[in-house]
């Protein structure tokens, strides 16, 4: 099934013009525009080797924006699409499935943050998304990438890599191994804290990386998009996360890092955060965002190592070493927040 036929499957015509988006990190991505309707749209072959389920995914985004739409929210959501048959996937020869997503006009993105007014009106966007989408009683939301922020099966998922890989890895990973190895201890009070229901169930992005907002010309937030590790979890892991992104102040590809944690965008990014979360969390929750931030840059640190000793087998890399060189800047962006923190 040719592009334009999956584009039919949504709009009823072919007579559109499609253009690759190049700068997604999962999905297949593309413009699609109507010349005599003037519409545009996103459309989006969906990487069913992560997103097992696409169903899910349009599911929990069509649950989203009925809390955003019932609510005041002052950005602007983003629509997925019907197909002709009121389904919200289409599926071509292949068995492969494309979803359509409404187009916001005259936005622009970053892919790191470029000042302190960004990182504010980010964390600001992001955290009045989960304000908004966290009422009392939440939504049946599914799980889109089942143990996505499992801690525990990171670190068995790391510790077998450790005893399967090859010898070569192991050398050449050693001084990343070890510091990893040190710091192992760090996760375990994330894992307890979840045993014993200290950290409330809420809705998270799950992947608020400031690539995931979409801004107008003047750089204010417009939009905060790509829904589809939407999920059920500790609202930590969205601060973590954004502190993690946010606050490296070179490329994550970048091994040779050296000094690249921003102290200034860390505590930036924090008051943004609880400008609307504030008053909705508990004492857990707002006693342990530094501890948050440490951890969920521990994490992906050790999945980046994980996928590397098992041969590079997830994340997609450029060279041999790409996943080592991306651990290594973790760590360093762990040592700027721990040293920032005095808990070295």
């Amino acid at each position: 099934m040719e592009l334009k036929q999956v584009v039919a499957g949504f709009t009823g015509t072919e007579n559109c013009t499609i253009t690759p988006i190049t700068n997604g990190l999962i999905n297949t991505t593309y413009f699609v525009e109507n010349p005599d309707s003037e519409e545009k749209f996103i459309l989006q072959k969906i990487n069913t080797q992560v997103f097992k389920f696409p169903e899910v995914i349009t599911r929990n985004h069509i649950l989203i924006n009925t809390m955003l739409e019932n609510g005041n929210y002052p950005l602007q959501p983003v629509i997925p699409k019907s197909t002709l048959n009121g389904d919200f996937i289409v599926k071509d020869e292949e068995g492969e499935s494309w979803r359509m997503l409404s187009f916001i006009d005259d936005t622009r993105t970053f892919f790191r943050i470029p000042d302190l007014k960004t990182a504010y009106e980010s964390a600001k966007a992001v955290g009045c998304f989960l304000n908004m989408v966290n009422p009392e009683q939440l939504p049946d939301i599914q799980s889109p990438i089942p143990d996505f922020i499992n801690f525990e099966k990171r670190i068995v998922d790391y510790q077998t890599s450790l005893r399967y890989a090859n010898e070569n890895l192991l050398k050449n990973a050693e001084p990343e191994i070890e510091t990893m190895n040190e710091l192992l201890f760090l996760p375990q009070k994330w894992i307890e804290m979840e045993k014993n229901g200290l950290l409330p169930k809420r809705i998270i992005h799950g992947d608020p990386n400031v690539r995931n907002i979409l801004f107008d010309k003047n750089s204010r937030p417009l939009a905060v998009i790509d829904l589809d590790t939407v999920t059920v979890s500790t609202i930590l892991y969205d601060f973590g996360d954004m502190a993690r992104s946010y606050t490296n102040t070179l490329d994550e590809d970048d091994g040779n890092a050296g000094d690249n944690f921003n102290p200034q965008i860390y505590r930036t990014v924090k008051e943004g955060f609880l400008l609307y979360l504030k008053g909705k969390l508990n004492f857990e929750e707002l006693e342990n965002l530094d501890y948050a931030a440490q951890t969920v840059i521990y994490i992906q640190a050790i999945r980046f190592l994980t996928d590397y000793l098992n041969g590079n087998s997830y994340y997609a890399t450029k060279y041999a070493d790409h996943n080592l060189d991306r651990t290594k800047n973790q760590l360093e962006l762990l040592k700027g927040l721990r040293k920032y923190l005095r808990v070295d």
